[in-house]
């Protein structure tokens, strides 16, 4: 059996969630088994991953886990995999999936693989897997040869797709250690767009901006196409911008559909956690900015007259 730890947000199925199930029941149906999820704690509506593939839903309510702490809910998704005699076990590469993979990797005895970003090849006893290294210069395809396997599936790297089944809701008790950790406070990120790690369309920009003051126009763009806004390092280190928008090696990794670079020359630091989007758009008078090189698209001009007009286009052709 395939088993999928999903994540929620304040009730709701992370988007991260759904593209794990997806890619559990595909890897299920080329397995020949079935594909079931877990989730740990409020979930409005567990029945919603039976719409991506899971045949049941091991709903796990406990206080002990009422905040995230790898021990804690590795001990419980282990005892949940052993029980089903699951023999591949998916998470979402967030932060979270990131410190859950190792403990359970020792716990069911698993080879593992971090970030896979697609389908593995099963043939027979053959179990092979692809990811991006070498900060996406290259990819590797790792053969795992233990009887359990523990994935982590890198964000953006399949749709979610509805298949409509029906799965059935199982209220599931687990023994769950003492915390070593101690929950004081919690200051979450707000806001309607997804966060960076699950967006499909950004707008970045730098130090090309000159000041905080001028970030209006890059929030305008993003507004009109629905973006997250993110920013380079350097912005974050110096106060312009939040560090949860940072974006690059340092920072967070990403893979949207679009992403448009707006003042950022392109170290390879920061092309190392972007250069997996499936379009890139760079805006830079720089004719000699690295970034150039790794663009789809590039716009070689001053950004404080392209961006405002690029905005006002799309307004318009918007209607």
């Amino acid at each position: 059996m395939v088993l999928v730890y999903t994540e929620t947000n304040n009730g709701q199925f992370k988007k991260a969630a759904l593209e794990a199930v997806t890619y559990g029941y595909k890897v299920a149906q080329a397995m020949g088994t079935s594909c079931e999820a877990i989730v740990i704690g409020d979930a409005s509506n567990p029945a919603q991953l039976g719409t991506y593939g899971a045949a049941a839903v091991h709903h796990i309510k406990n206080d002990a886990l009422a905040h995230f702490d790898s021990q804690t809910y590795s001990a419980a998704i282990n005892e949940v995999a052993t029980a089903t005699s699951s023999k591949v076990v998916i998470l979402s590469h967030s932060t979270t999936g990131k410190s859950l993979l190792g403990r359970l990797a020792v716990k069911l005895n698993a080879g593992s693989v971090s970030a896979a970003n697609a389908l593995p090849t099963i043939e027979g006893s053959s179990f092979k897997v692809r990811k991006n290294v070498f900060s996406g210069k290259a990819i590797a395809e790792y053969e795992i040869t233990s009887d359990v396997k523990v994935l982590s599936l890198a964000g953006n790297s399949l749709k979610p797709e509805e298949v409509n089944l029906t799965a059935e809701i199982k209220e599931t008790t687990v023994t769950v250690p003492a915390s070593r950790v101690k929950v004081t406070g919690t200051n979450l990120q707000q806001g309607d767009l997804a966060p960076l790690p699950e967006a499909e369309l950004v707008v970045s920009a730098g130090r090309g901006m000159k000041g905080p003051e001028n970030w209006g126009i890059i929030e305008d763009l993003a507004a009109s196409i629905g973006a997250t806004t993110a920013c380079s390092r350097p912005v974050a280190d110096i106060g312009w911008r939040p560090h949860h928008e940072h974006v690059g090696q340092t920072g967070v990794a990403i893979k949207p559909n679009l992403y448009i670079a707006a003042g950022i020359s392109g170290a390879i630091q920061h092309l190392a956690g972007v250069n997996s989007s499936k379009c890139i758009v760079v805006i830079n008078k720089d004719p000699e900015a690295p970034f150039f090189k790794a663009a789809d698209y590039g716009v070689c001009a001053d950004l404080f007259d392209v961006v405002p007009k690029l905005t006002e286009a799309i307004k318009k052709a918007k209607g």
